[in-house]
């Protein structure tokens, strides 16, 4: 994916893996988009094979000597990430930059013990990185910013719309998103039904539903996720689902193994959905109970727009208008909206704070409004001043 977003800007592109037919079925694909392309009138042959031309497979790092930037998108695993940092690092010289394509694990973590923290970056694509427009860049204190600069350039150079925030653990984007999937599964927990939530979630405006995408992303995915926002979720105070440690123990792991918060035994028609019952019997919500749709909406999309919150108050994000892009271009928040700052002003701070107090209320604390919601609304201010 990253890889044919940027055939008609680089001159060259080296595909790395551990197999050099694991690089060549990668350029497969990209001959096919860019068969696609020629087709349908975006480029001609020539292009085609001019875009093609520059792609190079490898199985070791002999060629990488004159690199300028080394885009790493291994499976999320830490150890892993920093051994290819370490390779890349042995094999090119002071001005490769080495950009991480990581969800949620800390670019400092990755970049702990390296020759040359200042030229390390995160750039967090989205997947189908062809289709999804954001990409998150994320600094650590270290980084140059020259590498920065060249970072954003090149999203800029491949169509992204590009936001720059600080490093942290789920950075902005899966920080926030986090949150929202871990009320829908509470509310499975509470005995809430799958399809309910999912599609109370769609009326509100989301392009997919919590469930279906906890589904469709992978259970053990998620699980991956919680455990490394979890410490500092919990140093809060914030209640944590134990969903997911349970339906991995079970080999649940959503779509990719028909295991999942749905059924996909492929006997029901298609678009209709099915719960899983043996779920609900595991995490405790099998006597089910009929939420309403308004209560369901405000739970699960408040916990986004109040860690939305949290990361403006932190820092990690600079300005609400990087955390409604963010959101929108990255996470599917309803685009008429605005984005979570922009549905703040429209709803009025003042009614944001009452609403979230209302939930903390009757649901604990981690819906406690933050300090800095508490400073809009004394100052009769707005996120965005016209």
């Amino acid at each position: 994916g990253i890889a044919s977003v940027s055939t008609a800007i680089c001159d060259t592109i080296l595909m790395k893996d551990v197999k050099l037919d694991d690089a060549a079925r990668g350029m497969k694909e990209i001959w096919k988009g860019l068969e696609k392309k020629t087709k349908s009138g975006a480029i001609v042959g020539f292009e085609r094979d001019v875009q093609y031309g520059k792609l190079i497979a490898c199985d070791d790092y002999s060629l990488f000597k004159n690199t300028d930037l080394v885009i790493e998108a291994v499976f999320e695993d830490l150890d892993v990430k920093k051994r290819v940092l370490a390779d890349v690092e042995t094999a090119t010289d002071e001005r490769t930059i080495f950009a991480s394509n990581t969800s949620a694990i800390p670019i400092h973590d990755i970049a702990e013990g390296c020759k040359r923290p200042e030229n390390v970056i995160g750039m967090h694509y989205f997947s189908p990185v062809p289709k999804m427009p954001l990409l998150e860049i994320i600094t650590t204190d270290k980084t140059a910013p020259w590498v920065t600069a060249t970072a954003l350039d090149m999203g800029i150079a491949q169509g992204k719309t590009c936001i720059v925030v600080k490093d942290g653990p789920g950075f902005y984007t899966t920080r926030i998103l986090a949150p929202l999937l871990n009320e829908a599964v509470l509310l499975v927990e509470e005995g809430a039904d799958s399809i309910a939530i999912d599609k109370a979630m769609r009326q509100f405006g989301y392009p997919v539903g919590p469930i279906t995408l906890i589904d469709e992303v992978g259970i053990d995915v998620g699980a991956h996720v919680a455990m490394g926002l979890g410490k500092m979720f919990a140093a809060r105070g914030m209640q944590s689902s134990d969903a997911f440690p349970k339906l991995i123990a079970r080999d649940y792991k959503g779509k990719k193994n028909k295991k999942g918060f749905y059924l996909y035994d492929g006997k029901k028609k298609k678009g209709q959905k099915v719960a899983n019952e043996e779920v609900y019997a595991l995490l405790g919500g099998a006597l089910r109970k009929k939420f309403d749709a308004k209560l369901i909406q405000q739970r699960v999309s408040m916990m986004m727009i109040n860690e939305a919150l949290i990361c403006l108050q932190e820092g990690i994000i600079s300005c609400p208008r990087d955390g409604d892009i963010g959101a929108v271009f990255g996470l599917g928040f309803p685009p008429f909206e605005g984005g979570p700052f922009r549905y703040i002003d429209h709803l009025g701070a003042s009614s944001i704070k009452a609403t979230l107090e209302s939930l903390e209320k009757n649901y604990g604390n981690r819906f406690a409004p933050p300090q800095i919601l508490k400073d809009i609304v004394q100052s009769g201010k707005k996120f965005y001043e016209e």
